[in-house]
């Protein structure tokens, strides 16, 4: 299961907290980016009745639990599973957490374009083969141990190793010796260098146009997770998760399943310690309205509805911010599983699930429907040679009929004897029950056996769907920075039975050069491709606003690092 994946339909959402959207391999690099365009944010923002950030007009009425706080902020989140080690996570909840546990070597600021963190600098050759990171003077791990080049080296070395089955994207940048490291053929790989103590290079076989933040993400410290490692033994990890040693603003004080993760104030953080002592995701199942309203967390996500708008403001309390993120939602189908192999039939149920009614008017316009993986805000978004597959039943079973599945006995489909049925997957929650109530009619006139499941937890949805019983489960990306970030599930094998070899040539070409238009034309091919071939059913973009406690100053917000990058000087006034 992709750890950086999140429920679509989750009901407390914190995911903006994060960089890399709690997976370790964002990618971007400074010429294959370009700064948002604000016209087209202004313009998603205007749509939803809220054009720029609301001020709290009264800070009175501000619950007395929340008042009472003077050294603690509060923040939902889903239950994570408590793998809270970069490179290791087991969802994206974990990812919520290490993100405030760790710092890279560099970032993305709110335009998307990278920035130094850990590192002073970094240098390109000419070639764009090799990269040198400069490291910042003192740094620091949680525990007082120096940060160097060597724990860099270690970090990028452990990822090669056979053992590794994480989500992180080093692998495929082809480092020079990574490969005969991984094969057990070598004891170092050849292509990272460590000049001294703050400078490392390190050289790739081919160019990559996601390499400086791939290479640029998390540190893991030699001193503690490398104490036991031994080539083809990575187990022992584990046991290291509950007990993380990072370098980012905050170190795990106790997490408490089921209930709360709680942090305390990194001392030894490259920035200096954070102005606000302790930090809180509660993580307890609820209503997000009533933790609000009550006080029990100072931040929250909602749907950006007239209604929801206005309720917020209405509370005084709470200052609000339009944001639409660098997401998408969509349907991950099984193709492994027949009646999903053939192209005809997720056309058909493409056209025939009124996507519209589900992700725009069933949220009152706080959200448009999506057809390629590629948020809006995304350079690379296009429309071109775009299917925009509008709500057509006729047009659904004609491909049906003509995909050799004819209806049967009480009205339902039939091919070769086998019923056609979908197994949906979802997670408890209000999205997931229009959803489900709006595909079965839909399905039911289609000549197709619905038949959903719903999940009261992220994790028992996770296990269902590792274990391949399932046809269609819903599903959002976390925040996505350059647009191959939004195609690894196509490419890493999460994806059940898509291999297409058209695909595989158009992504590695895109990632072979940094000249943005050249990169531009190739993935509108490349969305072209899949909005045909759909491995997957795009469902939807979020347009979001973001609701939180008045007294909390220095909140600011990006679309491609949400909160993160301000986190560590929130304070309460």
């Amino acid at each position: 299961m992709k750890r950086g994946i999140f429920l679509l339909t989750s009901l407390l959402i914190a995911s903006s907290l994060l960089v890399s959207a709690c997976s370790n391999n964002n990618s971007n690099s400074n010429s294959a980016s370009k700064p948002v365009d604000t016209k087209t944010q202004d313009t998603l923002a205007a749509t939803v009745g809220l054009t720029e950030p609301f001020t709290a007009t009264d800070l009175s009425k501000l619950p007395a639990v929340a008042q009472k706080r003077t050294d603690t902020i509060i923040v939902g989140l889903t239950d994570p599973s408590g793998a809270f080690t970069p490179y290791f996570q087991q969802s994206g909840y974990d990812g919520n957490v290490s993100s405030l546990l760790y710092a890279s070597l560099v970032n993305v600021n709110e335009k998307g374009l990278p920035v130094p963190e850990l590192a002073e600098s970094y240098d390109i050759s000419d070639d764009a083969l090799t990269y040198t990171f400069h490291l910042k003077s003192d740094l620091k791990f949680s525990d007082g141990s120096p940060l160097t080049a060597d724990d860099v080296a270690f970090t990028w070395t452990i990822l090669h190793d056979k053992a590794y089955d994480g989500d992180s994207q080093v692998l495929t940048l082809n480092i020079v010796g990574g490969a005969a490291y991984k094969a057990g053929t070598a004891t170092t790989i050849t292509g990272i260098k460590v000049t001294d103590p703050k400078t490392i290079s390190v050289t790739l076989e081919k160019p990559n146009a996601t390499a400086l933040v791939t290479l640029g993400s998390n540190v893991l410290s030699k001193a503690y997770y490398g104490k036991d490692y031994k080539f083809g033994q990575l187990d022992y990890i584990k046991k290291l998760h509950e007990k993380p040693v990072g370098n980012g603003p905050y170190t795990l004080e106790k997490f408490i399943p089921g209930q709360e993760v709680r942090f305390v104030a990194n001392e030894y953080y490259y920035k200096g310690k954070p102005a606000t002592e302790h930090f809180i995701y509660k993580t307890t199942e609820g209503d997000v309205w009533q933790f609000v309203e009550t006080g029990e967390v100072d931040y929250a996500s909602f749907s950006a509805t007239q209604e929801n708008i206005d309720k917020l403001k209405g509370l005084g309390y709470l200052n609000v911010i339009p944001y639409t993120p660098s997401s998408y939602g969509y349907l991950q189908a099984n193709l492994e599983h027949e009646q999903l192999k053939d192209k005809a039939v997720r056309q058909a149920i493409t056209y025939g699930l009124d996507r519209k009614s589900i992700y725009v008017d069933a949220s009152q316009g706080a959200g448009s429907v999506a057809n390629i993986p590629a948020s809006p805000i995304s350079w690379s978004y296009t429309e071109e040679g775009i299917n925009p597959y509008n709500y057509d039943p006729e047009k659904a079973k004609e491909l049906l009929d003509g995909a050799g599945w004819i209806v049967g006995a009480g009205g339902i489909r039939e091919k070769d004897g086998k019923p056609l049925s979908i197994h949906y997957l979802g997670s408890k929650s209000k999205n997931t029950d229009i959803f489900i109530a709006v595909a079965k009619e839909n399905f039911q006139a289609l000549g197709i056996k619905f038949e959903p499941e719903v999940f009261a937890d992220f994790n028992s949805l996770v296990s269902k769907v590792e274990g391949g019983d399932y046809d269609l489960v819903s599903f959002s990306t976390p925040m996505l920075t350059d647009p191959s970030d939004g195609l690894l599930q196509f490419v890493d094998g999460e994806i059940k039975g898509y291999d297409n070899p058209k695909f595989k040539e158009l992504y590695d070409k895109g990632l072979a050069t940094t000249d943005i238009e050249e990169r531009k034309k190739i993935y509108t091919e490349i969305y072209q491709l899949l909005n045909d071939e759909l491995p997957v059913i795009f469902t939807s973009y979020k347009k979001t606003v973001y609701a939180y406690n008045g007294r909390i100053e220095n909140l600011t917000v990006s679309p491609f690092i949400g909160l993160a990058g301000s986190l560590p000087n929130w304070s309460l006034k």
